[in-house]
């Protein structure tokens, strides 16, 4: 296969079909928004890809009804982040930040909220944070882990196991609350 296909399947719906030189294998994926891709390694048949489909059928309905709820969760957050107040979401923002560091114990430079398309949020090597506006739609919860994810990178730079057990004395069991963080991931679309 040199060339993509778009294809309606029976009980699947559209699948995008992609010729990929880095896949070794068939590859299925479905995206919030996106839908169903095939990634297929160079020197298989679009034939082989399309069995190889037909064969994942029940899998993939399984997750496509997944994305569907993802998608209208989207929907509704997305509403919700068009309708806010941009000047009292900034103020509200920075205030927790404020005083959660406050609280914690922590120092940064300087924050900035704006609508970021691929993160929640960020530590610069100088100590300022930027964070999403659109964490204001999101528990509180939620909003508390960013900020203080964020709040211990101005210790700790990367990810490592100090980071997490830093964060763990802080919000419990953090590794969980990255993973409902994600769960929110598809209204940075």
């Amino acid at each position: 296969m040199n060339q993509s296909k778009t294809v309606d399947m029976e009980g699947i719906g559209t699948v995008l079909f992609e010729p990929s030189r880095r896949a070794k294998r068939l590859n299925v994926s479905l995206r919030p928004l996106r839908g169903v891709r095939v990634a297929v390694p160079q020197r298989t048949s679009f034939k082989t890809a399309k069995a190889f489909v037909r064969s994942k059928t029940l899998w993939i309905q399984k997750h496509l009804d997944k994305m569907k709820k993802l998608e209208d969760a989207h929907q509704t957050l997305s509403r919700q982040a068009a309708q806010i107040d941009q000047l009292e979401a900034k103020q509200r923002i920075a205030w927790r930040l404020n005083a959660l560091a406050r609280q914690h114990g922590f120092a940064y430079n300087k924050v900035v909220v704006r609508s970021l398309k691929s993160r929640w949020g960020s530590c610069s090597h100088n100590n300022n944070i930027s964070l999403n506006i659109k964490l204001i739609v999101l528990p509180e919860e939620i909003l508390d882990y960013v900020i203080l994810h964020e709040l211990v990178h101005t210790h700790i730079r990367n990810h490592s196991n100090d980071f997490w057990k830093a964060l763990d004395t802080l919000v419990g069991n953090a590794r969980a609350l990255d993973l409902k963080m994600k769960q929110y991931s598809i209204i940075l679309l």
